[in-house]
């Protein structure tokens, strides 16, 4: 659920930073190479970018110095309108290095804060993929396809967050005759959590609206926690709400149906040396099934697996403590069960509909002063004491903290890499997944003479299931849901 708007009104604050009109100049945007692949034709590099939002970009007076915001906002003065914006403001590229960016090859490292002349500043970057032409975001069209991307996120201590996700922007980033530069300066960011800011889709916000679309948080992440959560809106793209309307769960999925492997019992699966090594760099893959296997039909499953050191790793098995044993990925009946708000606005089949139409992909570094990403990290949902993600301790004891994503391919299922055929293991698991085909919750099969026979922990039925019945001696086959029974 990123939430940046705090932070960024606080860095626009510190370094004089915010939205504007006129781009006489083009932005320092950064070469960010990435894939697109079918299973036919293997992987080709698309020569996409990275632009940094554009409340990191400095707006001034055409020809002059004078900011055209404020610490509060925009300048009654010289931008108090679209047209007042046009006419007196225009934007400069920005200094990436100065904002914690740093690219190499086909990976991105973003960090949280900066230090110049003995200063810590708190950066916390988000940044977008361009197309190949640099004009438009490119537009990550996932129903029935999958992404990964590696990601080393050794250096992200408890509170922090490093988040890569797709929200539904808008492809231009609003660009109209105020706003010719629109996504090529990093303009009309959106997500779920409707946030209030100085500008809205590429205009100035004098309607103090937030801004709403659809959002599917691929990876939020550090070193102790990971959550992966779909949080479909009731409409199609970005829209404004205001008021009390913003809070309305009528609106977005605020909270949405996360997979969060330690929430749902499963502590010994992430984590420093633990089944997922959070010291060591690793793949995330995840997968968008649909009822019919085509890029057309209905959202059924968000599945995940990992691949470090060669090794294929099957998603977290939920423990049966939690009240969802035996789940390994995001189903309809998980969402319901897990979030209210998601049945009411559409669940999977809305965010299958967004992921259809299109998303931008979004890579960002925050931490949060009002809550401590004790949603992320603390309590039931991590390791992490309820203290230990205040920003002002992060600052003094991981002052360099950052985040690298890399290598980020998508396209057909089974397409992109690693593919979850190998066993893995934990302290209380061994399970093999098998998630190249549109069918269940992913399983471990294995064959005798009188026919196949599920393993121990392995999926042994449920609705739509089409694998092993029987179980390997001497377990029994045990209904954890309609949509589950596993060998127990």
């Amino acid at each position: 659920m990123p939430n940046q708007y705090i932070t960024l009104t606080a860095a626009a604050a510190l370094l004089h930073l915010a939205g504007a009109q006129q781009a006489p100049t083009p932005d320092n945007v950064v070469p960010f190479p990435t894939w697109k692949c079918t299973t036919s034709g293997g992987c080709v590099e698309q020569q996409t970018s990275i632009v940094v939002d554009w409340a990191y970009h400095w707006i001034h007076q055409i020809n002059g110095s004078t900011s055209c915001t404020t610490s509060s906002g925009v300048s009654s003065t010289l931008c108090g309108t679209e047209a007042e914006c046009f006419a007196n403001c225009e934007i400069s590229p920005a200094n990436y290095t100065g904002l914690g960016i740093s690219a190499s090859g086909s990976s991105v490292t973003m960090s949280q804060y900066t230090t110049n002349a003995g200063t810590v500043s708190n950066a916390s970057p988000r940044t977008y993929i361009l197309n190949p032409a640099g004009d438009e975001y490119e537009m990550f069209q996932l129903l029935g396809k999958e992404i990964s991307f590696d990601v080393n996120v050794a250096n992200l201590p408890c509170g922090e967050n490093g988040a890569l996700y797709l929200s539904e922007m808008s492809a231009t980033g609003g660009r109209n005759q105020y706003n010719p530069a629109g996504a090529s300066y990093g303009s009309g960011y959106c997500d779920a959590q409707c946030g209030t800011g100085t500008w809205f889709n590429g205009s100035v916000n004098t309607a103090g609206l937030g801004a709403c679309c659809n959002e599917m948080d691929l990876w939020e992440a550090n070193s102790k926690a990971t959550a992966l959560t779909p949080h479909p809106c009731s409409v199609n793209s970005i829209y404004g709400c205001s008021g009390s309307s913003c809070g309305s769960s009528g609106v977005c999925d605020k909270n949405g149906c996360g997979f969060n492997p330690y929430a749902l019992g499963n502590q010994s699966y992430y984590g420093s040396g633990l089944t997922v090594d959070t010291t060591q760099p690793f793949t995330v893959t995840t997968q968008f099934v649909t009822s019919d296997g085509t890029t057309t039909g209905t959202l059924t499953e968000i599945r995940r697996f990992y691949t470090q050191n060669g090794k294929v790793i099957g998603n977290a098995v939920a423990s049966s403590s939690s009240g969802f044993g035996g789940d390994t990925s995001i189903t309809e009946p998980f969402c319901t069960a897990t979030d209210g708000a998601a049945g009411t606005l559409g669940g999977l089949t809305t965010m299958g509909e967004a992921l259809g139409r299109g998303m931008v992909l979004i890579f960002s570094i925050w931490n949060d002063n009002g809550q401590f990403m004790n949603w992320l990290d603390s309590g039931n949902s991590g390791p992490c004491s309820s203290t230990a993600g205040n920003p002002a301790t992060i600052q003094a004891n991981d002052p360099g903290t950052s985040v690298t994503f890399g290598n980020v391919k998508w396209g057909d299922i089974g397409s992109t890499g690693g593919k979850p055929v190998s066993s893995s293991s934990s302290s209380t698991i061994t399970k093999t997944t098998t998630a190249t085909t549109p069918t269940s919750t992913a399983h471990t099969t294995t064959t005798s003479p009188s026919g196949p026979t599920q393993t121990h922990w392995g999926q042994c039925g449920g609705i739509g299931y089409g694998g092993p019945t029987v179980c390997a001696s001497p377990y029994t086959c045990q209904m954890q849901n309609p949509y589950y029974s596993q060998c127990l």
